[in-house]
């Protein structure tokens, strides 16, 4: 994953999009990325959780939306 330097600055305010959630590694070095460059992350959203991967579980502390989630 890439981001600019100057894309995200202090005080940003970000949410974070994406198609699939599964074990949370994608998203999880995202925010990392995020939050280096100074910015705040305000919420994850994905069209589609598989919540048998645990994927919130890297993702603790953060707002996290889904459209459609499922269990096995």
């Amino acid at each position: 994953l890439e981001i600019r330097k100057d894309a995200i600055g202090a005080g940003h305010r970000v949410i974070i999009a994406d198609a699939l959630l599964a074990t949370g590694g994608t998203a999880e070095a995202v925010v990392k990325l995020v939050e280096k460059l100074g910015g705040t992350v305000a919420g994850l959203a994905f069209v589609v959780e598989l919540e048998f991967l645990s994927g919130r579980k890297k993702l603790a502390g953060y707002d996290i939306y889904s459209l459609l989630q499922y269990a096995s």
